[in-house]
C-alpha cells in the first residue's frame, strides 16, 4: 500500500495539567513538527482541535491535536477528515504505545486499538482500522487496569522523557518516506535503527 499522508494526528488529553504526561505522547511528536516547521497550530472549532497545515520535507501535510479528551479523539479526527476530503488511507496518528518499551518507536497499518481509548474512537468514528499508526513506546507499569490508567496520566522520569525524544528523532528524517507513502521503506529504515 502506497498512499501519500495528509493528515497526522497527536492524541493528547486537553490542559495544562496533561500537556506533559505520557497518555500525551502523540502531541508530544506533533508539537515539534509543528515547530520545526514554524507552525502555529491554532484551534480550529470545525476540528474541535489544534491545526495548521505544515510545509514538511517538500510536502504539505495537515497537523491536528484534538481539544477533545482522549476517549473523543474520534471526533475530532472525523471532522477535520471530512471538512478536508481526506481519506482514512491518508491518516497517520502518533499515540503512546504501553505495549513498547519506553523509547521504542513503530510505524504500522491497520489492526486493534490495543486498549488506547483514543484508538477505539478514532477507529469507531471512522468506521475502519485502516490507517497509519505511530506507535510511541511508553512502557507498561505491570499493574492491572487501574495501575495503567493512573500510568499513561502521569509524567515519565526525566531520563524516560529523553528516550522518548531521542527515539523520536529518526522518525523526522523518516518523514519524506512516510510523506510521499513509501510506509515499507520508512518502517525498514525506522525499524533498524538501534
Amino acid at each position: 500500500m502506497s498512499r501519500s499522508i495528509q493528515l497526522i494526528v497527536g492524541l493528547a488529553n486537553p490542559g495544562k495539567e496533561y500537556a506533559e504526561t505520557r497518555h500525551n505522547a502523540g502531541a508530544w511528536f506533533v508539537d515539534v513538527l509543528a515547530r520545526s516547521g514554524q507552525i502555529v497550530l491554532r484551534h480550529e472549532n470545525k476540528y474541535h482541535g489544534l491545526h495548521g497545515l505544515a510545509q514538511l520535507s517538500t510536502q504539505s501535510c495537515h497537523l491536528l491535536i484534538p481539544t477533545t479528551f482522549m476517549n473523543h479523539s474520534g471526533q475530532a479526527v472525523r471532522s477535520c477528515m471530512d471538512y478536508l476530503k481526506i481519506s482514512p488511507t491518508s491518516l497517520l496518528v502518533a499515540h503512546d504505545d504501553i505495549d513498547l518499551p519506553v523509547g521504542t518507536i513503530k510505524l504500522k497499518f491497520d489492526g486493534g486499538d490495543g486498549g488506547h481509548n483514543g484508538l477505539k474512537d478514532i477507529i469507531r468514528h471512522l468506521n475502519t482500522k485502516q490507517f497509519y499508526r505511530l506507535r510511541i513506546g511508553v512502557g507498561h507499569p505491570g499493574k492491572g487496569e487501574d495501575g495503567v490508567v493512573d500510568y499513561v496520566l502521569n509524567k515519565p522520569s526525566k531520563a524516560d522523557r529523553q528516550k522518548i525524544d531521542a527515539a523520536l528523532e529518526p522518525v523526522y528524517d523518516t518523514l519524506p518516506l512516510i510523506l510521499s507513502g513509501d510506509i515499507a521503506k520508512a518502517m525498514q529504515k525506522l525499524h533498524t535503527t538501534p
